[in-house]
């Protein structure tokens, strides 16, 4: 094994392995040094989104709305299936043999473009040395190169009052896990991980209560797209607790009863499984020696500028360890900027236009500002916003709830924002990104054909709303 690289990866996540894909294609010997030993024992790329995160949740998640889909709406469709069945085990094997299947993928894209996989730790030290320790348990090696890009994610938080075990008390990992479905679940925290792991047990038969310390719903949300989501979830089922702060859990041998305490004061509620989601952090230990160099702030986040230079020369650092939305796709556009700034290109992510998603069912998803943010700034803006329910492609499918809805610069007639609440919000928010990407204004959306019957047309009426153009809601004018 060489022992000098011109770009050192450390962490073989969605950040970690595209920039060391893309330094290879650069012509840079590269190599990525990812610790991760899968459920299967076996060494394993794509870091926490491919093996416990965005992936796996995605598998039950849509198996999971199967499940409810033959229960729920098969019927109304004049499908007849009579009494289901759930295999759990089943369903837990398809959603692995989809995680093998990806992980396994980035390694062969590994060899394809010549990057060396180093498997086990690295630790950054002075004059970008890297101490690179095998998972085998080999001796330590200290390897150099011209670049290191420090990509080495994020873990679960962890809170007092609930310690995980894995077993009765478990993390987003373990809830992905279950041999079976929980009679009563619990969730800390009404975020998305809280919110996609709730949906997918409640689902499949769990009575589900979750619990958020904050007094907002999904503060970070549009208000009105927030509003709403919430009513829809609470319909399915999901009894969400707002201003419920978790102060104590005891634990038996099948459950934990939980104390939190709200407005009302202090309450118990016991659970069969208790699901803690109340965000993630950046993974630094071990990662940086003393000499390092490298600069961390109050949250214990990389500092870093806006192309993801550290304070150290030729030193990177990517997604979750960095300012910014904890998401896969912004770490894979860093770890492709990176690779091409360290060839001399230009290269920007252009954070403005950043979407965000939520794969609960209606999906919520969206892209730049909120009307809240532009209300606050106090610059003039209008909005369009158009239901699902007036949609034939949605009414045909039976996905007629939620909305979508565009912020629009009043003076400029620039798109500020754009949110979904419903059908597909994951793959429709693109036309919003695409249009903010490209600078449109909201009559260009205005001008373009849309296909009928399709979901995009609600698109296409929210745009027209902002001027009071839309053909199929009637609108009031807003007054001024």
């Amino acid at each position: 094994m060489s022992d000098k690289y011109d770009v050192i990866v450390i962490g073989g996540g969605p950040g970690g392995y595209v920039a060391a894909i893309r330094a290879a294609q650069l012509g840079y010997k590269t190599a990525c040094i990812e610790k991760r030993i899968n459920k299967q024992g076996k060494p394993a790329l794509g870091g926490t989104c491919l093996n416990v995160g965005c992936i796996p949740s995605k598998a039950l998640l849509d198996s999971s709305w199967k499940y409810h889909e033959a229960e729920e709406a098969f019927a109304d469709h004049g499908i007849k299936v009579g009494k289901l069945d759930l295999d759990v085990k089943a369903m837990q094997e398809r959603k692995d043999k989809v995680v093998l299947q990806l992980t396994g993928g980035v390694a062969s894209l590994f060899q394809a473009n010549k990057v060396t996989w180093l498997q086990g730790t690295g630790q950054l030290k002075a004059n970008k040395q890297v101490v690179f320790t095998p998972n085998e348990g080999g001796d330590e090696q200290t390897l150099e190169a011209d670049n290191v890009i420090l990509a080495a994610g994020s873990v679960p938080v962890e809170i007092p009052p609930a310690e995980v075990d894995q077993k009765i008390i478990v993390d987003s990992t373990g809830a992905l896990e279950f041999d079976s479905v929980p009679k009563k679940l619990g969730v800390i925290g009404a975020g998305v991980i809280g919110l996609e792991l709730g949906s997918v047990w409640s689902r499949l038969g769990s009575q589900v209560t979750v619990l958020e310390a904050v007094d907002t719903f999904l503060p970070a949300v549009d208000k009105q797209i927030a509003k709403e989501s919430q009513k829809l979830f609470t319909k399915q089922g999901l009894d969400i607790k707002l201003g419920a702060r978790v102060t104590a859990t005891k634990k038996n041998k099948n459950s934990v009863r939980v104390t939190y305490t709200d407005k009302d004061g202090e309450h118990e509620e016991t659970f069969d499984r208790l699901i803690v989601a109340v965000g993630r952090r950046p993974y630094t230990e071990g990662l940086l020696s003393q000499d390092a160099g490298v600069t961390l702030d109050e949250r214990n986040f990389i500092y870093v500028d806006n192309q993801c230079r550290t304070d150290v020369p030729g030193v990177y650092a990517i997604g979750d360890l960095v300012r910014g939305p904890a998401l896969a796709h912004k770490a894979i556009e860093e770890g492709v900027m990176v690779a091409e700034v360290i060839a001399g290109e230009h290269t920007q992510v252009n954070y403005d236009a950043v979407p965000g998603v939520i794969y609960t069912h209606p999906e919520v998803a969206w892209v730049g500002k909120t009307e809240e943010e532009v209300k606050e700034s106090g610059e003039p803006y209008k909005v369009g916003a158009v239901p699902f329910a007036a949609n034939g492609r949605a009414l045909a499918a039976g996905e007629a709830a939620g909305l979508v809805k565009f912020v629009v610069d009043e003076k400029t007639d620039r798109v500020l924002g754009m949110h979904v609440l419903g059908p597909q919000a994951s793959e429709l928010i693109q036309q919003g990104v695409v249009a903010m990407e490209f600078g449109a204004s909201i009559e260009d959306l205005q001008l373009m054909v849309f296909g009928h019957p399709s979901l995009s047309e609600t698109v296409h009426e929210a745009a027209l709303a902002t001027d009071y153009k839309a053909i199929h809601v009637a609108q009031r004018r807003r007054k001024k």
